[in-house]
């Protein structure tokens, strides 16, 4: 199972969630501190990494800078700071998702979960084939009937999770937490805009789908159209 760095200042909090992850098999450790935190994600080269943001010794920002300049370990900000320009400022800092308290162990769990499957997906070399469609995310390149692909960074984000998935129906909602990273919300125009564009580079649209099936009042899946 996968090693996690929890860095939070609360004692209770951190107890808490380090008990439950490590009893659904996580490999947890954990800091009160941004320089023991630190130490710890250098020592340890964790999977992931639960980041608060307001700490005793240095803030959480600062911090992440920090762990961005050494590593591209996943980091789930945890923070009680819920303003937009707090949210948006964090996740372009380089935070990986953003969880605002209170919430749910459970919760932090399946964030986790959708983190490190990100991860494993960019790190996988291994070629995605359904139909005449061929998706690699290790080379970010993907070809229909073996002519490339122009398609935008987000474009080909949303290609790699549905293909991922062939034939399993994701909502809007999981594409704007896992492919947007925006799980505190977000206008799911972004998606049916995204999709739109991805359809039309592949030839196909809406009234007459191909690869991209809607399923209405559900969500969408990719399938093979042969």
């Amino acid at each position: 199972m996968a090693s996690v760095v929890i860095i939070e200042d609360d004692q209770r909090i951190r107890e808490l969630m380090a008990r439950v992850l490590a009893d659904k098999g996580y490999e947890v450790s954990g800091a009160a501190t941004a320089l023991d935190g630190l130490q710890r994600i250098v020592g340890l080269s964790p999977d992931v990494v639960v980041l608060d943001m307001g700490l005793p010794d240095l803030d959480g920002a600062e911090l992440l800078k920090m762990i961005r300049a050494v590593t591209d370990v996943p980091v789930i900000v945890a923070t009680a700071r819920s303003e937009d320009r707090d949210v948006i400022r964090t996740l372009n800092a380089g935070a990986d998702d953003y969880l605002v308290k209170p919430f749910s162990v459970e919760q932090l769990e399946a964030r986790l979960r959708a983190v490190l499957r990100r991860s494993t997906a960019e790190a996988s070399t291994t070629a995605i084939v359904v139909g005449d469609l061929r998706v690699d995310p290790g080379s970010r390149v993907a070809s229909l009937n073996d002519a490339t692909l122009q398609l935008s960074p987000k474009e080909f984000d949303l290609l790699v999770y549905l293909a991922e998935r062939a034939g399993v129906v994701v909502s809007k909602k999981q594409l704007m937490a896992e492919v947007w990273r925006q799980p505190y919300g977000g206008s799911e125009k972004t998606v049916d805009v995204h999709i739109s564009w991805l359809r039309k580079k592949l030839g196909e649209s809406a009234a007459e789908p191909g690869y991209i099936e809607t399923v209405f009042g559900v969500g969408i899946k990719l399938v093979d159209p042969t």
